[in-house]
């Protein structure tokens, strides 16, 4: 591959410092950078004959508050939750106007990202395609808790996770639970004050009917999707579900996380398992598990990465997707599936050699080990 690489991402950011330092391994140039805050300004230049990655732009503050600053106006900060909607107008707008210039290769494609940073639109594209996926309410014209606890009252569900259309990093997810007499109880890192919602690095429960309505009248306005919230299977004890990186349609990268939460992120508290236990419990099935993901990532025909969450039920012989991820193989340190095709490599090294050969290699898991 002679084509200079380029990355649209956040400058000294650890997603393209680790991708940089993959190229260079490979005997790469050095890929560019073209800032996401330009081109979200709309003043940049592109490098002639760039093969664009796009990567990102979360987790840089200057990109945020151009994002969801006009639309939260002076009480802007960001830990804020709300102001999702208008993040993924601004994304989408600018990933749009990036694949209509002249000239333009971008490794992924725009409308496919769109679809997958819209957690309505991405159940719906899977569920057509026969991945497994928890049950999904309709939210269409959902405005606040009211309906919200018809709805899953008429559905005849008593566990539900809501979740923010356009969030990410389980930022505005609660995991919400219904009492036989009418009880609730609401499990989620969001802190309300002063009439905003706060991300929180801590996981609180509320059982206030009042505080529960009052966040999900926050989350609302820019977008909820409601599913089934299904039982997971376990490791040691707590609650574990999977990262799968899914790169040019092979399983190539897995993590177990664990976490006496019903969320698993690492940032909430979550820690990495043993992928070794996993594949022991999971015995016979566990190419199966690898195929759903694999499955959920054929969904998404021109993006070269997806990193999808698997959810095993109690048992681990059998499992659901949770979510697809267009951003998902920040996973430092973890190198390919043993007998995969990418062993030995991290993610952002399977797939620069992805762009160069057909991952070929056998199925990971399909050999004793």
């Amino acid at each position: 591959m002679t084509t200079r690489l380029t990355v649209l991402g956040n400058p000294g950011h650890r997603r393209v410092t680790l991708f940089a330092a993959a190229a260079r391994a490979a005997g790469l140039p050095e890929p560019a950078v073209l800032p996401w805050l330009d081109v979200l300004r709309g003043g940049y230049r592109l490098p002639e004959g760039a093969l664009l990655r796009i990567e990102s732009p979360g987790e840089e503050p200057a990109v945020d508050e151009l994002l969801r600053g006009p639309a939260l106006g002076p009480s802007y900060a960001p830990t804020r939750v709300e102001g999702t909607a208008a993040w993924y107008a601004g994304v989408m707008s600018a990933l749009r106007a990036l694949a209509a210039r002249p000239g333009v290769r971008l490794i992924g494609d725009p409308e496919e990202i769109a679809v997958m940073f819209d957690k309505r639109r991405a159940h719906a594209a899977l569920a057509a395609a026969g991945v497994p996926v928890p049950r999904a309410l309709d939210t269409t014209g959902l405005t606040g808790w009211g309906e919200l606890r018809e709805r899953v009252r008429g559905a005849g569900l008593h566990r539900v996770f809501v979740k923010p259309a356009h969030g990410s990093s389980a930022s505005g997810v609660v995991a919400l639970e219904f009492g036989p007499r009418g009880q609730v109880q609401a499990t989620t890192s969001v802190e309300p004050a002063g009439g905003e919602l706060h991300n929180s690095l801590r996981v609180r429960r509320y059982r206030g009917e009042a505080e529960v309505a009052a966040i999900v009248d926050r989350l609302a306005p820019d977008g909820l999707h409601v599913e089934q919230w299904v039982p997971k299977a376990a490791q040691s004890g707590r609650s574990a579900d999977l990262r799968v990186v899914v790169v040019a349609g092979r399983a190539t990268h897995a993590v177990v996380r664990t976490s006496a939460q019903p969320m698993t992120n690492l940032h909430l508290g979550g820690a990495r398992g043993s992928l070794d236990l996993a594949r022991e419990a999971a015995g016979p099935a566990w190419p199966a598990l690898l195929e759903t993901a694999e499955r959920a990532a054929a969904c998404f025909p021109r993006s070269p990465m997806v990193g999808v969450d698997v959810l095993p039920v109690t048992g681990w012989r059998r499992a659901v997707v949770g979510e697809v991820n267009a951003f998902g193989d920040l996973l430092p340190d973890l190198t390919g599936l043993p007998g995969g095709p990418a062993e030995g490599l991290d993610t952002y090294a399977a797939q620069l050699a992805a762009l160069t050969a057909p991952l070929t290699a056998a199925h990971p898991g399909t050999t004793e080990r």
